[in-house]
């Protein structure tokens, strides 16, 4: 495992070190930390940052509709020119909110390991249970199923209700990349959420953990 960030908890010590140490410490400082592990995993602010990701995207696509339909007005310098301008904006929004998202997967793989290895250091019913988290899980499973529910609409909706002569390309390439940033979005949760219950169960009901 490598070396964690220094605001996230350390791991475990080994199994050979734990029989010195005090065991009401070790055991209070695996409850500490899987409580906080379990937060930034699972927490309320790890989805509104997930959609946070999600809204930076899709005001990056914004532009990037824009400048597509800015292109396709016929014989326009300036349509071209604020074209132009809307694509730069566009990649530079997307651009750092690919990267952004990029750390964010990294970190959140570390938490996850971090998780596994302060649940297999010991057992406590009561901690164990609050990282359970049924509640959260239920509430990332329900936003998320209604945020790709909403995507899903948009993008055939859009598709659908295009009409040829008054829908421009641009119109529907937009709404369609739309729909697709927050069915995506939604997907994303609905996988955590189910990851975090399978893992849940497997850890602390006798059997393996998952990694």
């Amino acid at each position: 495992m490598s070396m964690p960030r220094r605001d996230l908890p350390p791991p475990p010590p080994p199994a050979h070190l734990r029989d010195w140490l005090d065991e009401n410490a070790v055991r209070a400082d695996r409850a500490r930390f899987l409580k906080d592990l379990g937060r930034r995993s699972l927490g309320l602010g790890r989805l509104l940052l997930l959609w946070a990701v999600a809204a930076v995207f899709a005001l990056g696509w914004s532009f990037v509709g824009m400048a597509l339909m800015s292109f396709e007005t016929p014989g326009d310098p300036l349509s071209y020119l604020f074209g132009l301008i809307f694509g730069l904006l566009g990649a530079g929004v997307l651009i750092p909110a690919g990267f952004w998202f990029a750390r964010g997967a990294r970190r959140d793989r570390l938490v996850h390991h971090l998780l596994c290895a302060w649940a297999e250091s010991g057992r406590d019913p009561a901690a164990d249970a609050r990282v359970r988290a049924p509640g959260l899980s239920l509430t990332w499973l329900l936003a998320s199923f209604a945020l790709g529910a909403l995507g899903l609409y948009v993008t055939f909706g859009s598709a659908a209700s295009a009409r040829p002569g008054i829908t421009t390309y641009g119109e529907v390439t937009y709404y369609m990349g739309l729909g697709m940033i927050l069915w995506i979005t939604g997907l994303l949760g609905l996988g955590k959420a189910g990851a975090h219950y399978r893992w849940a169960v497997r850890a602390f009901r006798g059997g393996a953990t998952a990694r």
